[in-house]
């Protein structure tokens, strides 16, 4: 079995598991629908197949075979109930979200290596629990996970990091100010913003670069206090951050 990565934005989730690649499917499913007039399918005595109609789109579904345990590493979430862990899975498919009086897609992304990174919605999840403790709490699960992929560009708008209003919140710029106090200038690296969002000249989402370089996301609030950064959604290429270690930021979280 191989590990694998759930992040679920904007909480900034993240959810280790193990996979077994022997079950992983994929089917797709293609835009195309029979015939219909006057809401009745066209047939007749002389055709081999129902005439289709060529929709466009169609669905891609993920079929995950999956192992959560509460010992295994890699979550941001850390309990000795492993329904804490699989909890946030179960919301998603509740479809529960909802901003200014509208729902929202409830999205998580895959990441498995460098086979999948996948922006999805959850279909359909089924649950099997086991190794109890002596006060009822299961500490492993075997989790059967249904996915639908999502296209990048609508990912990129769900995902986005949102700035509450007021900035980052006074929790990160106190992290930050414990960050910077505890290092020395010289100690910081310094990255360019690449280029990765969807205008000309846009760059990289903060919650990208907090995945790449510390593996978890939800640390984009963090980098945009230590470099004062009041719209992180729109970054332009070529812009220079200064980054912790991420042996500092484990030292103060």
């Amino acid at each position: 079995m191989e590990r694998v990565a759930f992040l679920i934005e904007p909480e900034g989730l993240r959810l280790g598991a193990l996979l077994n690649p022997e079950t992983l499917v994929l089917r797709r499913t293609a835009g195309v629908r029979p015939r219909r007039a006057l809401g009745v399918p066209l047939t007749g005595s002389g055709l081999m197949d129902d005439p289709l109609l060529f929709t466009g789109g169609g669905t891609t579904e993920l079929n995950l075979e999956l192992l959560f345990d509460v010992t295994l590493a890699g979550s941001s979430v850390t309990s000795e109930d492993v329904r804490d862990l699989t909890r946030p899975l179960w919301q998603l498919a509740e479809n529960a979200h909802a901003e200014d009086g509208y729902g929202r897609p409830s999205l998580l992304r895959v990441v498995w290596g460098k086979v999948l990174n996948m922006p999805c919605v959850v279909a359909a999840v089924a649950e099997r629990l086991e190794h109890f403790t002596p006060t009822g709490a299961p500490r492993r699960s075997w989790l059967s996970l249904r996915l639908l992929r999502v296209e990048e560009e609508v990912a990129r708008q769900v995902e986005a990091p949102r700035v509450p209003p007021g900035g980052v919140g006074a929790e990160n710029e106190h992290l930050a100010g414990q960050v910077a106090a505890s290092l020395p200038p010289e100690a910081f690296d310094t990255q360019s913003v690449l280029s990765g969002g969807p205008d000309p000249g846009s760059g990289q989402r903060l919650d990208e670069i907090a995945w790449e370089r510390y593996r978890d996301p939800s640390l984009w609030r963090l980098i945009a206090s230590l470099n004062g950064i009041n719209d992180p959604m729109h970054l332009n290429t070529g812009t220079v951050l200064r980054l912790p270690p991420a042996s500092a930021i484990r030292g103060t979280t």
